[in-house]
């Protein structure tokens, strides 16, 4: 096992600035990356990401302005002593220019810094800057693991405000250098136009860089494709996104709020295209042209996956949005398509993870909270699981079966990670107080948003008992508060190499400790 190796002084200064092309006000005053055209060489405004890494590889993300071929190199030190040079990947505008190259037969338990460039396909002498960033793999053996977590971001029309500090969750989460990051979803808000001034609650004006694709909502591939290049010009997020590698999935505002298959938005004057559908279908392959996710061999724009992270931790990483029913009142008293949640594929495949899985620990990472109650606006119909006190109905069918059997198999120390409600909180769920009962006690907890609106608390639903052992939220009547208000959330996991035990801390946007708890690892029977 190598010992965690902290970044340099000089390589923290680098990552800080890495990708950051500037920003120049153009016509209408609409922000754009200031972009030198003394040279004809490529350009780089979006930074790098990495993602999706395990022991022995991990997923490098970077992005051009023009066909380009990628080049890929690899150390194990920071001076790139004896580079390994990966297969490069042209990119052209079939992805917007983006590329992703999976570097596998890496060392386990290792620091790998990895550097990019392009290579101009149409002038082979002319090369982009290089860029650099780091992740660790991850171990084969025990050590001490540490990841962050939360959701939401640029939402409700909160863009970035530079004066204001951009996007200061992101800062807040790099300075832990955490093992690696979980988007809980809602990594954009395609629905969410940014105007340039906002009016605050308080009469403040929230001042957004501003770009042509992000004044409507998205309807086409370029312009889903662009809600994350708007993000990408925050330097936070940026710096981030070069120290940290992630594990992505999505929920609802990568395509429009509360969607599901074959909803028709008729009465959302804002899209000439109604269906949510082709909507999602352009969405989804923006999301992994965009994101540094490892494609799916049987289903390439899949979501789901199971993370293993070395002999304390899997991660089992759900996708609550694409096999789901319509938005209903949630209240059907037997199964059927209408009720799917979750689909019968995704149903079987978590049930094989948590069968098989030897880690400690198994961190469920949903992009939805299980016993809150989440309306689709004022329909009376409801967006998540939750549908009200009472016994199992309707979509809660497909998560009583997933609880069911976790108790049956005596799977124990499954924790569940999520976000999507705009503040944070700890929920125990007990059966004893529970309408159904056949379950084993586990807890879960929220946090978010990273940068948008903050809103909450919602009201709990009693069928799997759950309890808040901690919230913080807006004050009665308050809603949507901007970044600025300080009810910006992310949560720390730190997992103890030696005693196995699970530390969960809920942090502000400040990096304040707002409330931890130790969890203590369960002896697993089988049964």
């Amino acid at each position: 096992m190598q010992p965690r190796q902290r970044l340099s002084f000089s390589r923290r200064k680098l990552l800080l600035g890495t990708g950051a092309a500037g920003l120049a006000l153009g016509a209408g005053g609409i922000f754009m990356p200031r972009i030198s055209r003394a040279s004809s060489r490529p350009q780089l405004g979006h930074g790098l990401q990495s993602g999706d890494i395990g022991a022995h590889e991990g997923v490098v993300w970077a992005r051009a302005d023009r066909e380009a071929r990628m080049t890929v190199e690899w150390s194990t030190t920071e001076n790139f002593a004896n580079p390994h040079r990966v297969q490069w990947l042209d990119v052209s505008e079939a992805a917007d220019f983006a590329g992703k190259i999976n570097l596998t037969g890496l060392p386990s338990d290792q620091d790998i810094f990895y550097r990019v460039k392009f290579l101009d396909l149409a002038d082979m002498t002319s090369e982009s800057e290089t860029l650099s960033g780091h992740f660790r793999t991850a171990p084969m053996s025990r050590r001490d693991l540490t990841f962050v977590w939360s959701g939401d971001t640029v939402g409700q029309g909160w863009g970035i405000d530079v004066d204001r500090g951009g996007m200061k969750c992101y800062a807040a989460m790099t300075r832990h250098q955490p093992d690696f990051f979980i988007h809980s979803g809602d990594t954009i808000y395609a629905d969410g136009p940014v105007v340039a001034e906002k009016e605050m609650p308080d009469g403040g004006i929230w001042k957004s860089l501003v770009v042509e694709e992000k004044a409507k909502v998205a309807e086409t591939l370029n312009e889903f494709r662009a809600q994350w290049k708007y993000n990408l010009l925050d330097e936070h997020l940026r710096a981030f996104n070069a120290a940290i590698p992630a594990y992505v999935q999505w929920d609802d505002h990568e395509v429009t709020n509360n969607w599901y298959p074959g909803e028709m938005l008729i009465a959302d004057e804002r899209y000439k295209v109604k269906s949510s559908s082709l909507l999602a279908s352009r969405a989804v392959r923006a999301f992994h042209e965009m994101n540094p996710i490892r494609p799916n061999p049987d289903e390439p724009y899949r979501v789901y996956r199971k993370i293993p992270y070395g002999p304390l931790l899997d991660i089992v990483m759900l996708d609550m949005r694409t096999y789901r029913g319509k938005n209903s009142r949630n209240d059907q008293a037997t199964r059927s398509a209408d009720t799917s949640f979750l689909g019968r594929d995704q149903i079987d495949w978590i049930k094989r993870c948590l069968l098989e899985s030897t880690a400690t620990w198994k961190v469920m990472a949903a992009d939805m909270p299980l016993g809150l109650i989440v309306p689709d606006g004022e329909t009376g119909s409801f967006e998540n699981g939750a549908n009200g006190d009472g016994p199992v109905k309707g979509r809660e069918f497909d998560v009583a079966e997933i609880l069911s059997f976790i108790k049956a198999n005596g799977i124990k120390n499954v924790v569940w990670l999520t976000a999507d409600v705009h503040y944070t909180a700890a929920h125990y769920y007990d059966p004893n107080k529970a309408q159904f009962q056949d379950f084993l006690p586990f807890w879960e907890f929220v946090s978010g948003p990273l940068h948008a609106g903050t809103f909450g608390p919602n009201q709990l639903d009693n069928t799997f008992g759950p309890e808040v052992k901690f919230v913080k939220a807006p004050e009665e009547g308050k809603v949507n508060l901007p970044p600025s208000f300080g009810l910006q959330f992310f949560g720390h996991v730190k997992i103890d190499g030696k005693t196995e035990v699970m530390t969960v801390t809920l942090r502000d946007a400040d990096d304040q400790k707002l409330w931890a708890i130790d969890l203590t690892p369960e002896a697993t029977s089988a049964i």
